[in-house]
């Protein structure tokens, strides 16, 4: 079984975020992490890859420090990473982004590809379903468990809705977009860090991505544009009371009444 999995570097939030002045972020001057969601996809993944002996390989678009994050997943038990990076690429949203990854996935094998969920620094959602659609190939996305079928070559997932969860089931090759709370990602090892240290990374830039057209790519392949970007408004301290117990009822019933909760 090859699995790929798509994972992307993301600002570290809690080291405050930049922006360049088209409203972009200056992804090279803030710290960065794997995306939350995507490291649940890769634990998925060696997860599969302890069971079934799976080859996993791991996929980024971005800047070239973005090895940084291939090399975390190869240390965490990944085989494999590529990173596709080139100028013509930058600024892409979405739309864009997808088609990127896709060309460049049309040049791997895979039984199942595996996405987060969304990202932090957008908070889309989009990205995994749009792939697959390039890909034409099946997605179930919000997976908080996954389990696979050799003799069938088939995925049954547990598909996160509301309060409750769907149960399906699709052929492979098929793309899975995996919740954070899917599982707890592993540790690197330190012979995974040794490993990481003197793996080669695959790198493509444009020429490498089948099936893409230049009009799709970078900042000016984007639908979307941003028209104002600023950092989180910090609230205030709020409204504070010292009341007894039944005063402090009647206060709270009060405030739910006036806002219409009650």
């Amino acid at each position: 079984m090859k699995i790929v999995v798509c994972i992307k570097q993301v600002p570290d939030t809690k080291g405050g975020v930049k922006f360049n002045p088209d409203g972009t972020l200056d992804r090279g001057a803030m710290l960065t992490i794997m995306n939350p969601d995507d490291k649940a996809g890769l634990e998925a993944a060696l997860r599969l890859k302890d069971q079934y002996g799976a080859e996993v390989t791991v996929i980024t678009m971005g800047l070239p420090k973005a090895e940084d994050v291939l090399r975390e997943a190869i240390a965490m038990g990944a085989d494999k990473g590529v990173l596709v990076t080139d100028r013509v690429l930058g600024g892409a949203d979405t739309w864009a982004t997808s088609q990127t990854l896709a060309g460049a996935i049309r040049n791997l094998e895979y039984d199942l590809i595996i996405t987060g969920r969304q990202a932090i620094d957008g908070d889309t959602a989009q990205v995994g379903p749009q792939l697959s659609e390039h890909l034409n190939i099946p997605v179930i996305s919000y997976a908080q468990d996954i389990k696979i079928d050799e003799n069938t070559g088939t995925v049954t997932v547990q598909r996160q809705y509301d309060d409750r969860y769907h149960i399906l089931k699709t052929q492979m090759p098929c793309l899975i977009t995996a919740l954070a709370e899917l599982n707890e990602p592993r540790y690197m090892t330190p012979g995974g860090i040794f490993d990481a240290c003197k793996a080669e990374i695959t790198v493509w830039g444009r020429d490498k991505l089948n099936g893409v057209d230049d009009s799709n790519l970078g900042l000016k392949g984007s639908p979307t544009q941003i028209a104002k970007a600023s950092d989180k408004v910090r609230k205030g301290a709020g409204e504070k009371v010292n009341l007894d117990p039944a005063a402090s009822v009647d206060y709270i019933i009060g405030k739910l009444k006036e806002k219409h909760v009650l």
